[in-house]
C-alpha cells in the first residue's frame, strides 16, 4: 500500500443564518486554537455559531461571540461558554482578507467549523450584508428553480 490515506472530514456545526444575510463572496479554511473541553463540546454539536463573526485584533483573526457550550463531565477547569478564540492562518492571507474588509466594508463571519482528520477547522468567509429585498429576491429566484425541477422531473 502507498503513503497517505485521505483524513475524512466530519462537519459537526453549520451557520445557516450566514447564507441569507450575508452575499458570500470569498472563502478561507482557517484552523482554530481551542481547549480540551471545548474540542470535546464540539465533537458533541454542542457549538452555535449564529451570533458569531470575525474580528481583527494586532495578533491576528479572532472567533468572537460563538457559544461552545459546557461539557457535560467537565469539572472545575470547564471552558468559559463566550470566550474569544484564536484562527490559525498565514500571515498574508489574513492581511489580505483585512485589507478588503477595510476597503470596501465588509465583513468576516464563520460559515461552518468541522474537523478535518484530528485538527478543527473554521470556514469563514467574506461577505457583505443583504438588505430586505435582496433576501426576497433570492428566496423567489430558488422557489422558481425548485418549481421547474419539480416540472422536469415529472416527465
Amino acid at each position: 500500500m502507498s503513503g497517505k490515506k485521505k483524513q475524512a472530514e466530519f462537519e459537526a456545526v453549520i451557520n445557516r443564518k450566514a447564507k441569507r444575510e450575508y452575499e458570500i463572496i470569498e472563502t478561507l479554511e482557517a484552523g482554530i486554537s481551542l481547549l480540551g473541553t471545548e474540542v470535546k463540546s464540539l465533537r458533541a454539536g454542542r457549538v452555535s455559531l449564529a451570533e458569531a463573526y470575525v474580528r481583527a485584533r494586532t495578533s491576528g483573526l479572532w472567533l468572537e461571540s460563538a457559544h461552545f457550550g459546557e461539557y457535560s463531565n467537565g469539572n472545575v477547569n470547564n471552558h468559559e461558554p463566550l470566550r474569544s478564540r484564536q484562527l490559525l492562518v498565514h500571515k498574508a492571507e489574513g492581511l489580505k482578507l483585512l485589507q478588503r474588509v477595510k476597503e470596501k466594508g465588509l465583513t468576516l463571519i464563520p460559515l461552518r467549523m468541522y474537523f478535518s482528520g484530528k485538527n478543527a477547522k473554521v470556514e469563514i468567509a467574506l461577505g457583505r450584508g443583504r438588505n430586505l429585498h435582496d433576501k426576497r429576491q433570492v428566496v423567489k429566484e430558488r422557489e422558481a428553480e425548485r418549481e421547474l425541477r419539480r416540472a422536469t422531473r415529472g416527465r
